[in-house]
């Protein structure tokens, strides 16, 4: 006599159970459990189509409602039970929503397949994790703006190759990292737009034959528009891929600020100090004040860039429809949305908190001859050509090398020996508080400019969150 496995809503064409490694190995409950909300969410709208179009009657679509809800309310009190024999968090709910109201359960998968439900479900997760993470993205903005705000006037080095470049103020510095941010709410954004496309009605790869009205789900789920191809609906991964990689270039924004952070925090630049909420010490050096937060953060990087890859490796070489191999990709997906909103949440805990050690950030910006390129520049409006005051002042340098003395602390006459055209002024511009300040444009570092940004940002920011 032959033995069927009738525990799964899907054994019927089958002629002997599937094999316990198997079972385990295929199942994907364990981890696909947590859009249980986002797959009733689907169910429901799904089920007031079906009853629009006359598949349930008004009773069954109640029961459906009642059944899906009570559900929902077992899944939130940590009362469902989740059988790896039922594969995944659809056929969980299914099997349990047909225990409870009998053969109305049966009839909500009508025209869907869970090839189109997961693809749903995973656009609705998604949509829900991206409001979280812009919401975390603009605490921290806000966390910028008000520390640049306080520190608009602080002079420190700026830096290229590492090394001495030219004074900027820390608040411009923030400034840089607040940019960053708005070119990865702007990518989250327009991922939305292309995610924001319902694939429900695709049913398993060719659509379906019941005249179902796609239009009227995707209203219901908040959809702009129901997807223009089945085929596409059901295998496209695109929009996961799009999440990825702006989550990876947040990831490598807030990696590029965590390494200032930690070298700043260094007693060799010594430039600010994190909270010790954020840091550690060691367990045999009682001395140390790690900043983990920021070396974690920059260690997440990776992660969330090695989803990327996966998921483009994951889709490489499917043919179309619909591949078992697609199971593979909501791990890598929780994964980078969870740590996504964690290290931002650390980020714009811990930043308003950061103190800048200014009186350090201002004597570092004092080596280096930070001001040459002012020297250059003054040179260039008494009438001399760039390249000739370009060297003229790298004349200068070397005589501040061989003396140990900044430009600034050169005498007139010492300066006038490279060039006669210099008179008293240049000392004005060879200032800290000089330089910084003749950078008065749009973008540029001068106090003034950057309080003029942070303005313009604050109320960019408030309309866009209004929005």
């Amino acid at each position: 006599m032959t033995t069927v496995n009738t525990e799964k809503l899907s054994s019927a064409r089958f002629a002997e159970a599937t094999d316990a490694f198997v079972e385990e190995f295929t199942a994907s409950v364990n981890f696909d459990r947590r859009m249980a909300r986002q797959d009733i969410q689907g169910s429901l709208a799904h089920a007031a189509m079906l009853c629009k179009i006359g598949i349930l009657t008004e009773q069954e679509l109640s029961d459906i409602r009642g059944g899906l809800l009570q559900i929902g309310g077992e899944i939130e009190r940590g009362e469902f039970v989740w059988s790896i024999k039922q594969e995944d968090v659809h056929m969980n709910i299914e099997a349990r929503l047909t225990d409870l109201i009998g053969i109305a359960g049966k009839k909500l998968h009508t025209g869907r397949s869970r090839n189109d439900q997961v693809a749903t479900d995973i656009r609705l997760y998604l949509r829900s994790e991206i409001e979280m993470i812009l919401a975390q993205l603009q605490r921290l903005q806000i966390a910028l703006l008000d520390l640049a705000e306080r520190e608009a006037d602080t002079i420190m080095p700026g830096f290229t190759h590492l090394q001495v470049a030219q004074p900027v103020t820390f608040g411009h510095h923030l400034m840089a990292w607040f940019e960053m941010l708005c070119r990865d709410k702007e990518r989250l954004q327009d991922c939305c737009k292309r995610l924001n496309v319902m694939p429900l009605g695709a049913a398993a790869l060719a659509g379906t034959s019941y005249p179902i009205d796609r239009f009227m789900t995707a209203e219901l789920l908040g959809f702009s528009r129901p997807s223009n191809n089945s085929l596409d609906s059901v295998s496209d991964r695109d929009f996961a891929i799009e999440f990825a990689a702006a989550g990876s270039l947040i990831m490598m924004h807030l990696s590029r600020f965590s390494e200032e952070l930690v070298l700043w925090a260094s007693a060799q630049f010594n430039f600010i100090d994190i909270p010790d909420a954020f840091c550690t010490g060691s367990s045999i050096m009682p001395q140390k004040k790690n900043p983990d937060v920021p070396e974690l953060v920059r260690g997440k990087s990776g992660r969330v860039t090695g989803h990327l890859v996966s998921l483009l490796m994951l889709m490489k070489s499917q043919p179309l429809a619909y591949n078992k191999d697609n199971q593979e990709d909501k791990e890598p997906l929780f994964d980078t949305a969870d740590t996504l909103i964690n290290c931002l949440r650390a980020f714009a805990d811990m930043m308003p908190r950061i103190q800048a050690k200014r009186e350090n950030m201002y004597n570092a910006a004092k080596r280096g001859f930070a001001t040459a390129t002012d020297l250059a520049d003054y040179l260039v409006r008494k009438g001399m050509p760039f390249r000739d005051a370009h060297e003229v002042v790298g004349q200068a340098v070397r005589l501040g090398l061989q003396t140990e003395r900044d430009l600034s602390e050169l005498s007139l006459a010492e300066l006038q020996g490279f060039a006669a055209t210099i008179t008293a002024d240049v000392f004005d511009i060879l200032k800290l508080e000089g330089s910084v300040a003749a950078r008065n444009h749009i973008g540029g570092t001068a106090p003034e400019a950057v309080r003029k940004a942070i303005c313009d940002a604050r109320q960019n920011t408030l309309q866009n969150s209004v929005k």
